[in-house]
């Protein structure tokens, strides 16, 4: 489906689309560039509580790696560059860390849907994300508020979805001993706190 892409007259280099997309919201697959509406304050708050509750949590109990917002580049193969709203890389993978991107997949890719992103996110890069590699995707619908997490199966290439019980809790297999409680996204105002004293870090 790629075959000649690259030989299109509009064709972008990813080279190109890094030095010309800062400060914008944007991705990048084959060849093109795909801007993204802004956020809305019910996303920025919730990628935004998943990025500090993450990143204190990975400090705190010491796991290293990194976990990034959204902003900086993914790019998952020669062809796609996409930009999580949160992600994490594993320590065992933080070789793929550049100043300017991530080359190869991350370990764990969390998307909050947008009004615009909706096809997007269920359809193009959760297969993306599956057949590059990242190996746990967490979906959050902050208007339905409900969370759908992902595994890569055993063949690698082809998401499992994982139940989350009752109540519901998510877990992760890439970040040791880590459970979230979908509620503390739903709040007005979603606190990292709590969910540090929930875990015992404070």
């Amino acid at each position: 489906m790629f075959a000649h892409a690259e030989h299109r007259s509009d064709w972008v280099s990813y080279e190109d689309f890094l030095a010309n997309a800062e400060g914008v919201r944007a991705e990048w697959v084959d060849g093109e560039i795909l801007y993204m509406s802004p956020q809305t304050d019910r996303h920025l708050l919730i990628s935004g509580f998943l990025y500090k509750a993450l990143g204190g949590y990975v400090r705190l109990k010491g796991i290293g790696g990194r976990v990034m917002q959204a902003g900086f580049q993914v790019r998952l193969g020669p062809r796609v560059g996409r930009e999580p709203d949160v992600s994490y890389v594993a320590p065992q993978n933080m070789h793929r860390l550049t100043r300017t991107f991530v080359e190869g997949p991350v370990d764990l890719a969390v998307e909050v849907i947008s009004p615009d992103s909706r096809v997007r996110d269920r359809r193009d890069k959760h297969r993306e994300y599956a057949q590059y590699g990242v190996r746990e995707y967490w979906l959050i619908d902050p208007d339905k508020e409900t969370i759908e997490v992902f595994h890569l199966g055993a063949g690698g290439e082809v998401y499992e979805p994982v139940a989350l019980g009752t109540p519901a809790r998510v877990t992760s297999d890439v970040i040791p001993g880590l459970w979230i409680d979908p509620v503390w996204m739903w709040a007005d105002d979603p606190d990292e706190f709590a969910a540090y004293r929930e875990w015992g870090l404070i």
